[in-house]
């Protein structure tokens, strides 16, 4: 199987089409067609179904999809590994980030790796916990970040571990309060993420140990949106210190949520036992240096 193949069949699937794919491989569809063409061919089978909307993978489509990204990410793996024998770290970094948090604790990140490592080109996944560990197990990503407590299928190393803070609208009677126990808010709606994001888990779990079920309010992927609905009284959102830390939020109220059993718990992972590119490798040496 040629990996130019292999290439073509996983960006189509990735982009959902075979004109969207030949934009983001620089080629024509009639190119990428012909790729995926040749490896059906190969394959004795139909990997893909053509649909008026786009693809969809069949049962042997997603075998090879699967095996697919394995084999592409180890061809990288040796051009990367050759190229750090002559002492030239280049290759890929395939990095999965949460959408909250992101900027303020890996932008600074991210300017040190590229000033030591120019040659690595830097992909990034945006997405929640809960999506972005799917994604590691899928092979779309080498690393990313997840909140403990992590699955048994992942090795990971710590980032940061941070209390949560409740944003409290203006007039709420808890506003003026250093520290607050989550019990308080349980006549309060909360406002959460979006489905995906694993920190709604950890928060409705809390809750639940504490004899109540959070009261939905609304859902939200936007941190600026969250804070606005608390504004606008809606109801409360739990948020990690990260977030509301060098934020002028008046004249909301941001209050420690005192319990040890709900924190943000950040942390780099990857698939345990997965053989890690020298990218990832120094991206994880820079965490360690950087984010003890």
């Amino acid at each position: 199987m040629e990996l130019r193949n292999l290439k073509a069949f996983v960006e189509v699937v990735r982009q959902g089409g075979f004109s969207r794919a030949a934009r983001t491989l620089f080629s024509t569809q009639s190119t990428v067609s012909k790729a995926v063409g040749q490896l059906e061919a190969e394959c004795g089978e139909a990997l893909l179904e053509r649909l008026g909307t786009g693809v969809r993978l069949t049962a042997a489509g997603e075998l090879v999809y699967a095996r697919a990204l394995a084999m592409l990410a180890e061809s990288e793996h040796l051009a990367a590994e050759l190229a750090d024998l002559r002492g030239l770290l280049s290759g890929r970094l395939r990095l999965g980030l949460p959408i909250f948090g992101s900027a303020r604790l890996f932008a600074p990140l991210f300017a040190e790796y590229r000033s030591r490592w120019p040659n690595v080109e830097i992909e990034l996944m945006e997405q929640g916990s809960a999506r972005l560990e799917e994604a590691l197990l899928a092979g779309e990503v080498e690393l990313g970040v997840s909140l403990l407590p992590i699955g048994e299928a992942f090795s990971w190393q710590p980032v940061r571990d941070d209390p949560m803070m409740a944003v409290l609208a203006a007039d709420h009677p808890l506003r003026g309060r250093e520290r607050l126990r989550l019990a308080e808010l349980a006549h309060d709606p909360f406002i959460l993420f979006e489905q995906g994001f694993a920190l709604n888990t950890r928060i409705e779990h809390a809750c639940s140990l504490r004899g109540f079920a959070p009261r939905l309010a609304a859902r939200s992927g936007q941190l600026d949106f969250i804070i606005a609905l608390v504004a606008a009284g809606l109801g409360v959102a739990l948020l990690p210190r990260l977030l509301t830390e060098g934020r002028n939020l008046e004249p909301l109220g941001v209050v420690l949520v005192d319990e040890t059993d709900l924190r943000w718990r950040a942390a780099l992972s990857w698939r345990k036992g997965a053989r890690l590119s020298p990218a990832a490798r120094a991206w994880l040496a820079l965490a360690r240096e950087k984010l003890p």
